[in-house]
């Protein structure tokens, strides 16, 4: 595996690894974890492509504070540093955001996305259907500490693991240790803001929805509805898996996204 590469942002020291070769992908990790979690994708995913995935400013070891909007800056800062343009995307979760934000905001820059595990981004949907309390894990994290945070974290059904191959469940364990919680740590909460103007109907890149079919119900719904939006859309669920699908079924879900990347990347950057 390639060894850690780190490039300076504004504010910020970013980790990140440059892997495999042919038509660039974008590999953005959801709240919480790092670029780690990609571990079982790459050995698939490079024989063909060339992957290009980051801890996210304020997540695993890159420094500065989390911000959405910011993490577009970087990943285009990155992506010119590195001469890889365009790309697709796939962002996991809460990166499912930061795709939809650089497809929104920098269109130029993308050929296709995929949304995995997406939350509800739609106009005025009320965030407590989410199943995400940031809230609530802010309060606990700044009276009680991150310790106590990350022990009722790992029990959370968004961190739940259908799999039982004890090397993803260390894998997981490992990113929620040193997720270092400097969103939940300050005030006020900048995330709950930074990505509530998003309009995905005005997105026209080819897209995939993606979930675990044991996601939850609040997941599986937003996917369903953000599928819906998107104007040119396919949308699959990953067997025997949860909210994080690539670690609980990596063969189904690395055959899924090749199957889609070669329809939708490979061909575009060819002509």
């Amino acid at each position: 595996m390639s060894s850690d590469q780190y490039f300076r942002a504004e504010g910020a020291r970013l980790r990140y690894r440059d892997e495999g070769a042919g038509p660039a992908i974008v590999l953005l990790h959801g709240w919480t974890l790092d670029l780690d979690m990609w571990n079982p994708q790459t050995d698939s995913l490079q024989r063909h492509y060339r992957l290009i995935r980051l801890d996210r400013r304020g997540f695993g070891l890159s420094s500065g504070y989390p911000d959405l909007r910011q993490d577009v800056v970087d990943v285009i800062a990155l992506c010119a540093h590195l001469n890889a343009r365009p790309v697709g995307c796939v962002g996991m979760s809460q990166g499912a955001r930061v795709a939809l934000l650089l497809a929104q905001l920098e269109p130029c820059w993308l050929r296709c996305l995929v949304l995995d595990g997406p939350p509800d981004v739609r106009a005025g949907t009320d965030s407590r259907q989410d199943d995400l309390d940031h809230t609530g894990f802010r309060a606990l994290a700044q009276t009680e500490g991150l310790q106590a945070f990350r022990h009722e974290w790992a029990r959370h059904p968004l961190t739940a693991l259908e799999t039982g191959d004890p090397g993803a469940h260390q894998l997981l364990e490992r990113m929620i240790a040193r997720y270092p919680g400097w969103d939940l740590l300050s005030t006020p909460d900048t995330q709950a803001h930074s990505a509530r103007d998003l309009q995905p109907e005005a997105i026209t890149h080819p897209g995939l929805v993606l979930n675990g079919e044991l996601d939850t119900l609040a997941r599986l719904r937003a996917g369903e509805a953000l599928a819906r939006s998107l104007s040119s859309c396919e949308r699959v669920t990953v067997p025997l898996a949860r909210h994080l699908p690539n670690l609980d079924n990596p063969s189904a879900y690395n055959s899924i996204l090749l199957h889609f990347l070669c329809r939708h990347l490979a061909h575009r950057s060819q002509q």
